[in-house]
Formats: C-alpha cells, structure tokens, sequence
C-alpha cells in the first residue's frame, strides 16, 4: 500500500524543511501588503516559516521575507511591526 504523500516546504528565516502544516503561511495581497495565513488557502504570494522566534528575526533582518514573497518596495513599518509583535509571541525554539 502507498504512503500518504505529505507535502514539504522550506522555512523562509531556516531554510530547514518541514511538513507543511508545522509551518506559519504568510502571503502577499493584492494590495502589497504581508499577513499571516492561518488557513493556509489565502490567495497571493505565499512563504513558510517555522513558529519559532529566531526564524522570523532572520527573515525579517535580512529580508528574506521581501525577495520570498517578492514584494517591490521594502516592507511598511505597520507591517513589520505587526510581523515582530506577532515574532515576540513565540517560543525561541521548539
């Protein structure tokens, strides 16, 4: 018998594979804008990272984020803020 096929993807801040759904969707709108996916349906641009504080620092600081999701001006300063708020609520690692 198969195995189930559980789909793969890398972790923008990492670069570490994981399984899908141990990953935060982000996803570009149309309107340019970077929010969290958390159904992971969202339509736009999307990227994965892990749930662990540092991955989202080393997206964020050298704005991997930005070429990931490749967004034509840097990241406003709502955006990013609501995107370290959100980093800060997270364990450092799991």
């Amino acid at each position: 018998m198969r195995r189930k096929h559980i789909p793969q993807r890398s972790c923008v801040g990492c670069r570490g594979v994981e399984n899908k759904r141990q990953l935060i969707r982000l996803v570009r709108t149309s309107e340019g804008t970077v929010e969290i996916d958390e159904s992971g349906k969202r339509p736009g641009r999307g990227t994965y990272i892990h749930p662990r504080r540092s991955c989202w620092l080393a997206a964020l600081q050298k704005r991997r984020l930005e070429r990931a999701l490749r967004l034509s001006s840097p990241l406003t300063k709502e955006n990013l803020n609501g995107l370290k708020t959100f980093a800060e609520k997270l364990p450092e690692e799991q």
